[in-house]
């Protein structure tokens, strides 16, 4: 159930994205915030989610775009990796 709606949740985010030639600095704190409640409301610890959103910030802030994505999909791929290392990280 809870990874249903950060499912959801992300989904929408990727949403948001769609389209965009450029993300702000506004635009990703605009979804960091939307990944950090999707977090939090699936019942994740608060210290690893503060934890999980500062790696996303140093990675996304500044990056320059691979040539074949979008920089939404930059951002993306950016969240997927961190949840892919943390859930990794989980398992040990």
């Amino acid at each position: 159930m809870a990874f249903e709606g950060l499912a959801s949740r992300l989904q929408g985010i990727t949403k948001k994205l769609r389209g965009k030639a450029r993300i702000t600095e506004s635009d990703l704190k605009e979804i960091l915030r939307e990944v950090k409640l999707a977090l939090l409301e699936a019942d994740v610890n608060y210290k690893i989610v503060k934890d999980f959103i500062g790696d996303i910030e140093k990675k996304a802030l500044g990056q320059n775009v691979l040539t074949s994505l979008t920089p939404g999909q930059q951002v993306v791929k950016i969240v997927k990796d961190e949840l892919v290392e943390l859930l990794r990280r989980s398992r040990k």
